[in-house]
């Protein structure tokens, strides 16, 4: 069992690099630290929750953690880790995205604990109130250009074809400036971030020292990408939110369980508050039996119930089961409504199934489940398709609207891989 917070960061592989004098201060210390998060949309997406999840240690061992949401520098755009400059955002549209995300830390970290609330703040609140000279003066007189033009963010992009503009390229002093902010009037001697935030952390701290601040340190985690390296969280459908209406939580589910043999053991380190002896007996399942996907399911369990709370996770549990084994118990029509846009839909009036109802082979034909009457005979004959987990036997037979579930939906299964959903209306 880890003794402080630097030794649980460093066993689970979320130390990238760090400022001297970190591990110290964690070990004997209980200091006030911060993360910001840049408000490019309304909702977060998972790559954001390894951020949240150290705000949530800090907070477990004792320290108090600050989510600063950058409600000015959300308006100028952050260089680090990008490749070209970002779209501008309205004022309008910042602060409803400052807005979704203020609610969803909410959701992670506690503002009444007691010792040790957390807090959240806007770094509006004090840059929104600089004017250009006086930021020139009281900031940007200590940064020399020689200074920021040798940081890894800014090099890269002032080599790349693309560059950087004079406003991404003063993000660099507004987040020193936070940090100083932060330092000065909220006693917050420690910022932590991705490794991609390591120059624009650094340039912090060597700002509270030339303005004589209270020491002030930096850490930093490695990205985190697939194994692919592909940015994490990206996927042929897009990003992997946490908002619930962007992600359901079944495709919040799989995404989890998708998680390759070579990945899922960090996943669980870095994402799950699950100890190290339970973390290593999962590693021991993927070695000795990995078809059966033990530490992928944990993983899965533990990010939803996590995000989405137990009785999402219950629902996309029962979905699941439904969905990929083809049952019949507990089919709902409130679970096929929860993982809707997860197979290809067919809406079909009521009409067609009223009186003698609609031929098989005809509904078959119309959903894209087969592509001609003589391939649903030959999966009939050959029992290759379950109708709301029911085998259908017989080609001749007409469906009729008592066969679906609540008067609302039809699920076929074609074979173990193929799942099709009719929608009556």
């Amino acid at each position: 069992m880890t003794s402080n917070l630097f030794e649980e960061l460093a066993w689970r592989g979320l130390i990238y690099d760090k400022t001297e004098g970190v591990e110290a201060l964690l070990a004997n210390e209980k200091v006030t630290a911060y993360i910001g998060f840049d408000p490019t949309a309304d909702s977060l997406h998972v790559g954001s929750l390894l951020p949240i999840l150290s705000l949530v240690r800090l907070q477990q061992f004792g320290h108090t953690p600050i989510a600063l949401i950058g409600g000015a520098t959300g308006m100028i755009g952050d260089p680090s880790g990008k490749s070209q400059e970002r779209n501008l955002l309205s004022a309008e549209q910042l602060a409803a995205n400052v807005a979704g995300i203020r609610a969803q830390l909410s959701h992670f970290i506690d503002f009444e604990r007691k010792g040790n609330p957390a807090q959240i703040l806007n770094n509006y609140d004090w840059l929104g109130s600089f004017n250009f000279i006086d930021f020139l003066r009281e900031v940007g007189k200590s940064f020399t250009i020689n200074y920021m033009m040798s940081k890894e963010s800014v090099k890269r992009r002032i080599n790349s074809e693309e560059g950087i503009s004079y406003t991404e390229f003063t993000y660099m002093m507004l987040q020193s400036y936070d940090f100083f902010h932060l330092n000065k009037h909220h006693d917050c001697v420690l910022q932590m971030g991705g490794s991609d935030q390591w120059g624009n952390i650094t340039a912090g701290t060597d700002y509270i020292r030339r303005q004589g601040g209270k020491k002030a340190y930096g850490v930093v985690s490695p990205l985190i990408t697939n194994s692919s390296g592909a940015k994490f969280g990206k996927t042929e459908q897009g990003n992997i939110w946490l908002d619930p209406k962007r992600t359901s939580p079944y495709r919040f589910y799989q995404f989890w369980m998708n998680a390759g043999d070579d990945e899922v053991v960090h996943y669980l380190k870095v994402f799950t508050f699950l100890k190290q002896a339970e973390i290593e007996a999962l590693a021991q399942a993927v070695q000795d039996a990995p078809a059966e996907r033990t530490a992928q399911r944990r993983l899965a369990e533990e990010m939803t119930l996590l995000v989405h709370g137990r009785d999402e996770l219950e629902k996309v549990q029962r979905a699941t089961e439904l969905v990929f084994g083809g049952r019949a118990e507990g089919l709902t029509a409130d679970l096929l409504l929860s993982i809707e846009q997860e197979m290809p839909l067919t809406e079909i009036p009521r009409e067609k199934f009223l009186n003698d109802g609609i031929w098989v082979a005809e509904l078959l034909v119309s959903c894209g489940v087969t592509k001609s009457n003589g391939e649903a005979r030959r999966l009939i004959t050959g029992n290759g398709l379950k109708l709301n987990g029911t085998t259908l036997s017989d080609f001749k037979a007409n469906i009729k609207l008592d066969q679906s579930v609540e008067d609302r939906y039809f699920m076929i299964n074609k074979g173990r891989k193929h799942r099709f959903l009719v929608k009556v209306i």
